[in-house]
């Protein structure tokens, strides 16, 4: 199938990615090239072939195809489809069959990964997800003024590539969409909860991500936020010896008695009493 395998021991070179546009209708270029090309299509269908292997790349999928391979067109690609594309060299190993554990197996992440990891020739279900949201900021990145940008394209697409790499050991649910609020509001804790920046973050109205979320998750987002800056506060409370108003700083609170409520109305006791009762745990 001519996958693309990923060393962990080296890392890819980007020589080219961008955002395209077909103002008219076309059928993919004839072509054996000596990188690696990836595309992502972020709206209507692409056709490639590869090698006799005929690929239809739908909205929110994506192709990676390998060098010194024949690639070319036999379907018409329409007026109006949209796509990312990345241009990449990438050493892989000379034995082209080195030898994997079963895909099946489970991430263990407190033993090191082994050498090399297949990318998957084809990978769908990622529109508006953070696959998706990694290449934008790459393709935006690219176009950006910096003196230190080639080494730091790389680095950012060998992330992106591992990330797409590990997507097969990954639970569905792990990518769901309620599961990425969740990562995201953990990040971002120390911030007063915003429906705005959650309507930025992942391109949706708040009203149909909220109703998702309680669906998912059972509680609201602004619960899960919550009650998520009162697990850091109590960890605090119990491991630093911080005055209570620099923990309330620390969680963006600029109140210190507006804190104090907040924590006694999820963990059912002041933050000093909290502080009070651990005590007698050390």
């Amino acid at each position: 199938m001519n996958e693309i395998i990923l060393s962990t021991a080296s890392q890819p070179v980007v020589c080219a990615c961008d955002f395209q546009i077909a103002f008219e209708p076309f059928y993919h270029l004839e072509r054996v090239l000596d990188f690696n090309d990836l595309i992502y299509v972020v709206e209507g269908t692409m056709y490639v072939s590869e090698e006799g292997t005929d690929y239809e790349v739908n909205e929110g999928e994506l192709l990676f195809l390998k060098k010194h391979k024949r690639h070319y067109g036999v379907k018409e690609t329409q007026r109006g489809t949209k796509w990312y594309f990345a241009h990449f060299y990438l050493d892989e190993p000379e034995d082209d069959t080195p030898h994997f554990e079963p895909d099946s197996a489970p991430l263990v992440l407190n033993r090191p990964l082994r050498s090399y990891e297949v990318l998957p020739k084809k990978l769908g279900g990622l529109k508006n997800g953070h696959i998706e949201k990694r290449f934008s900021e790459l393709v935006e990145y690219c176009r950006m003024g910096d003196e230190l940008k080639r080494m730091r394209i790389n680095n950012m697409f060998c992330k992106f590539l591992t990330d797409i790499a590990l997507t097969k050991y990954m639970d569905k649910n792990d990518y769901s969409l309620s599961c990425r609020i969740c990562s995201w509001l953990e990040k971002h804790y120390a911030e007063p909860f915003s429906a705005e920046k959650l309507e930025k973050e992942f391109y949706l109205s708040y009203k149909r991500m909220a109703a998702l979320f309680k669906q998912e998750q059972g509680v609201t987002m602004q619960q899960y936020h919550s009650g998520y800056r009162m697990k850091v506060a109590e960890y605090l409370l119990r491991s630093t010896l911080l005055p209570i108003g620099e923990i309330a700083n620390e969680l963006g609170f600029e109140d210190r008695l507006y804190f104090s409520r907040c924590f006694h109305s999820i963990v059912g006791v002041s933050p000093k009493e909290y502080r009070n009762s651990a005590k007698l745990d050390y």
